[in-house]
């Protein structure tokens, strides 16, 4: 999908052309998100758990460089080769010259979010690598040329007809045939002969034992297992952050994840790599790309506890009916707007006001994220900063005026009420942004403060 230049609200009005789509991709995220509250409810320690997990993220960001250095050393005992990267660009250099020097321009990657946020498939396609993405909703984003749009889901704003006439255009599935278990299966048989001849494979890393230098990779369809076993060598891919001290942390984080991405007990798999079999390297890359930044960033350091678990995404009615598109950049939902900033504030500064400030997302994130309290101050910052357009600042200023001056704001309200009343469409029309996709409430007869003022004096009475 094409963002350049275009902001959220731009990229949003895109995606709500498609009613039938938005009103589908809401249902069927809040349906995910009703999962999730079911099995939540069936753990009694849950909330225990939450905190839990929250505390060590806690130790873990308190105490980063020595947990690094811990699980390089123990990761280096059991064989497995370190690379540290700056940024992006080092990350992708790296991986392509592991590749290079192997002489391999065709390779098998699972799902990565890492690698998303470097751009990795694009450098690689200009260095002439040939890269196919294993996770199915990633290889359909793929050979749709899109991003995901999801981190969990990737093409979850796509429909099965739809994957149908991508899969019959690609993959030679007959024309119309839109069974799940059909299109699953042709997928699966596509994938097989790329894992079978591809001699390296590329995985993320969800959690990176500082203790046993291990790491954790879970999937449910076993794509990540099977490249990196068949291959004869292994690049995982992982942010500074994925670190927990101990192996008997893993159970605490498990137990959370998958029940808040899907409701599910735990992923199908949940695979340890530690060590790489006779003949075989393993590569892993420990990326940086800003995340020391944001621990230094006292207000926001806690978005490093992420587990990119996307329950917040699933629960948030601004994610829920905009797409993850809207978002232009790799992780988006609520997360991804106090992640993306600290990248690069300019172009990420109206990711933070594409939000309601409800608190959902802070109230279903399995580690404690203060994620919409996140989202307001970065609000703040990027005013302070002048990341924002001469209009929307006007606005935020006027209304800082106006909530300071009581008086005024009780005769704009009052003028406001009749207006609605008496001549709305002043107010019921497409220069209100508002007004395009909502119907705007019956306006009240009275202020909150008159009605306050009113009652007060009633009860003194009684």
């Amino acid at each position: 999908m094409e963002s350049k230049g275009k902001d959220h609200a731009q990229l949003s009005d895109i995606f709500n052309k498609d009613e039938p789509r938005v009103d589908w991709h809401d249902e069927t995220l809040w349906f995910v998100r009703q999962k999730r509250d079911k099995a939540v409810k069936a753990i009694p320690e849950w909330e225990q758990l939450r905190e839990t997990a929250s505390q060590i993220k806690n130790n873990v960001l308190s105490n980063l460089d020595g947990y690094l250095i811990q699980f390089e050393e123990e990761a280096k005992k059991n064989g497995a080769i370190i690379h540290w990267a700056a940024d992006a660009k080092e990350h992708n250099e790296i991986v392509y010259s592991i590749l290079a020097k192997h002489s391999v321009t065709k390779i098998v990657k699972s799902k990565s979010m890492l690698t998303e946020e470097c751009h990795l498939n694009p450098y690689l396609k200009e260095k002439g690598i040939n890269v196919v993405d294993t996770d199915l909703g990633e290889r359909i984003v793929q050979l749709a040329d899109e991003t995901p749009s999801h981190i969990v889901l990737p093409c979850i704003h796509w429909k099965k007809e739809e994957i149908g006439e991508l899969f019959h255009h690609h993959l030679g599935t007959p024309k119309g045939n839109a069974d799940p278990q059909f299109l699953t299966n042709a997928a699966r048989l596509h994938l097989r002969q790329k894992f079978l001849t591809r001699k390296i494979a590329i995985t993320g890393v969800n959690f990176a034992v500082a203790e046993t230098g291990e790491f954790v990779v879970c999937t449910n369809e076993g794509n990540a297992d099977m490249g990196a076993h068949l291959a004869d060598v292994h690049i995982a891919c992982m942010g500074i952050e994925k670190i927990i001290p101990h192996r008997k942390h893993l159970g605490i984080f498990l137990r959370l994840l998958a029940r808040s991405a899907t409701g599910q007990p735990i992923t199908t798999y949940s695979s340890h790599f530690r060590s790489p079999r006779k003949n075989q390297e393993l590569h892993i890359v420990l990326v940086d790309n800003g995340r020391s930044v944001q621990l230094g960033r006292k207000d926001f350091r806690n978005s490093l506890k992420c587990i990119r678990c996307a329950a917040c995404f699933n629960t948030c009615p601004v994610y829920r009916r905009s797409g993850g598109h809207s978002y232009h950049t790799a992780i988006a939902g609520p997360i991804g707007s106090i992640l993306a900033p600290n990248l690069d504030m300019k172009q990420y500064a109206d990711l933070p006001f594409a939000s309601t400030l409800c608190g959902s997302c802070s109230n279903v994130c399995p580690v404690k994220i203060d994620i919409h309290d996140q989202l307001y101050k970065w609000r703040q910052v990027l005013v302070k900063e002048g990341h924002v357009g001469i209009a929307k600042k006007a606005g935020i200023n006027g209304m800082a005026f106006m909530l300071n001056h009581p008086g005024l704001l009780k005769v704009v309200g009052k003028t406001g009420r009749w207006a609605m009343r008496n001549i709305p469409f002043v107010v019921n029309n497409k220069m209100n942004p508002w007004y395009k996709q909502r119907d705007l409430p019956e306006a009240p007869t009275q202020s909150f403060n008159e009605w306050y003022v009113k009652n007060k004096s009633k009860k003194n009475e009684q």
